[in-house]
């Protein structure tokens, strides 16, 4: 869903004080992974938007107008170029069918009515079939279904993994499951209509109350269509997807959808067994014995089935929307049944409430949530001029024991475009918190088609506004657009800003999924340089990771318009446990390959005399 807040979580971390007050941050291995593990990198994209090459991008315009991208457009190329860049997962965003303005009725598809979608094309998160996939991506919708197993099967053999989408706080107004499987039933086929609440239905009613469409939204600009009447026909009304009891939702609430029902009372009680006493501490497997004699509701079994579905499919992990508005001991239900099936199964959750954060990963065996609340946020605030660098440390460490299942991104579908007017401003500016981002944690990293170019989302689609690349509309994505090259994917027709900044995505990307520092520790070394370095500026920000086998030392300039020079001090804490002597290191950069600095320890503490430029950053690995 749009305008939602997000964070991220993973491995436990022991937090050890040193006599400096840092923090040297080392993981566990306890929980399932170790020190040896590399970070993993995540391409999301807009499935419906990725291949189009139309620009017209008229606003409100329909697929013969504006165009849409298709499975076929995800060839063979496109994914050796995206897994070029550095990317182990690709995020296909929008793959379940989901209620649209477009008559697919020859297929067997029933129209859906414009005064309950969002947009011409649609919200993915309004889901109208979960057995098969949005017939705009396919060539032949007849065959949609073997277009995306095509894909699937395309993306493996590139040497990346699948993720789509599951909603499982609500679906659309008109749910039809046209292709399910034998014996499946609709959601709410078994509902009792007459109360209000029962464990079983799927969904809430307003027993006796026909639904009415919201004030406010115009249908498809003021468009004629035949389905456009004032009139939905939904009796009884069911609750709206965002929890209103209203029969008639305001504009605000995601009118489109309807809520489902997990066995939480209207007045929050739970109807299900709760998970006992330690159960924070227990495996999937033990999670998933425990479910294995319980009577569960019906919607929980539905979305499982689902599920498992799609991983027999070959699908290798889901992102959920909304998770926090579903109960964790569903979680707990449906992610170790995944698990069961796939244990390397990747499951990414959007949960907001920070208190919630552990109860989703450790009760719903959760693997990650967004780093958005925090991370996110506060390097937004930063480039904005509303924040410290300094107030990341804090983030960093208040986040110790679950720092790991953190996913840190600085762009999604649905947030401002990291280099829009509304949050960078220029690609370049974003580059100092994109270093941040993918290092100073061992969370996986996350990235939009389109960021590595600089897409800044200025186009007017329609339903969707400027600053965010449209989910609702039929609309081309111009620097993906050049970069994409009428489908040669070579970046033929890129800038040579454009250019140089997807080469920085790819350094960056290809050199984190390499480190093993980056999966080991971390010490923070900016507050020894703010409080006794009179040349270290407040818009720097630094930092130490490593491993066995890898010492890193990071600096960002979060300022675009001054450059610094200054001897950066390494602490003797850092000095110790390095294990250095006396003497002078050669350092060298990352992301640039021929800077070269020198690090000098005289009586156990440490300088490097450094230049940086304004935006730019620094990866210094210690060379032995």
């Amino acid at each position: 869903m749009i305008s939602k807040k997000i964070i991220a979580a993973g491995i436990t971390l022991t937090v050890l004080f040193s006599a400096c007050k840092t923090k040297d941050l080392k993981m566990s291995t306890a929980n399932e992974q170790t020190a040896t593990e590399k970070k993993v990198v995540v391409y999301q994209v807009f499935t419906r938007l990725f291949g189009n090459k139309n620009t017209t991008n008229k606003p409100w315009g329909t697929i013969e107008e504006n165009g849409v991208g298709k499975f076929n457009d995800f060839t063979d190329k496109a994914l050796h170029e995206i897994k070029d860049l550095g990317v182990n997962y690709i995020w296909y965003t929008g793959v379940p069918h989901h209620a649209l303005v477009r008559d697919y009725t020859a297929y067997g598809i029933s129209n859906d009515d414009p005064e309950v979608v969002k947009g011409r094309a649609g919200s993915p998160y309004a889901v109208k079939d979960y057995y098969n996939v949005n017939p705009d991506l396919a060539v032949n919708p007849a065959k949609r279904l073997e277009e995306f197993e095509a894909l699937i099967k395309r993306t493996h053999n590139a040497g990346l993994k699948v993720i789509i989408d599951i909603v499982p706080n609500h679906i659309a107004r008109k749910y039809e499951g046209k292709t399910n499987p034998e014996g499946v039933k609709d959601f709410g086929a078994d509902d009792d209509i007459t109360v209000e609440y029962k464990r079983d239905n799927n969904f809430y009613y307003i027993p006796q109350q026909h639904f009415e469409i919201p004030d406010g939204d115009i249908p498809l600009n003021g468009e004629k269509n035949p389905l456009i009447d004032g009139k939905f026909d939904e009796n009884p009304a069911k609750w709206t997807g965002n929890g209103s009891r209203k029969i008639k939702p305001d504009q605000n609430d995601w009118y489109e959808t309807v809520k489902v029902n997990y066995g939480v009372r209207p007045d929050g009680t739970k109807d299900f067994p709760e998970l006992p006493a330690g159960f924070d501490q227990k495996n999937y497997q033990e999670h998933f014995a425990f479910w294995q004699d319980k009577d569960v509701p019906n919607s929980w079994k539905k979305f499982r089935d689902i599920a498992l579905y799609w991983t027999a499919k070959g699908v290798d992990g889901f992102r959920y929307d909304m998770a926090e508005m579903v109960p964790y001991e569903f979680w707990s239900y449906m992610n170790s049944s995944i698990k069961m099936k796939n244990p390397n199964a990747f499951l990414l959750a959007e949960v907001y409430n920070p208190n919630e954060y552990r109860n989703y990963i450790r009760l719903g065996k959760m693997d990650y949530l967004y780093d958005k609340v925090e991370t996110y946020d506060k390097l937004k605030d930063i480039i904005r001029g509303k924040s410290s660098p300094d107030e990341l440390t804090s983030i960093q460490n208040g986040m110790s024991d679950i720092e790991h299942h953190m996913l840190h991104f600085l762009d999604n579908h649905d947030e401002q475009r990291l280099a829009s007017p509304e949050f960078a401003g220029t690609p370049e500016r974003g580059k100092p918190l994109m270093v941040v981002s993918a290092t100073i944690s061992t969370s996986p990293t996350m990235i939009y088609f389109g960021q590595e170019v600089g897409e800044a989302g200025n186009e007017d689609a329609g339903f969707g506004k400027r600053s965010r690349t449209s989910i609702f509309d039929y609309i081309g994505v111009p620097s993906h657009q050049r970069w994409m090259n009428g489908g040669k994917f070579d970046g033929g027709q890129l800038s040579e800003p454009e250019k140089q900044l997807r080469d920085f995505y790819k350094r960056l990307l290809n050199f984190t999924i390499n480190s093993s520092a980056l999966m080991g520790s971390f010490e923070e070394i900016q507050t020894i340089n703010r409080q006794n370095n009179e040349g270290y500026d407040a818009l720097l920000y630094s930092y130490a990771r490593w491993s066995e086998n890898q010492k890193l030392i990071v600096v960002a300039n979060f300022s675009s318009e001054k450059g610094s020079e200054f001897n950066l001090k390494v602490p003797s804490s850092l000095i110790s446990k390095w294990n250095l002597k006396d003497g002078d290191y050669q350092m060298e950069d990352q992301l640039h390959q021929k800077k070269t600095f020198v690090l000098k320890v005289q009586n156990g503490q440490g300088e490097v005399k450094l230049i940086i430029q304004p935006s730019e950053s620094l990866i210094l690995e210690l060379k032995s």
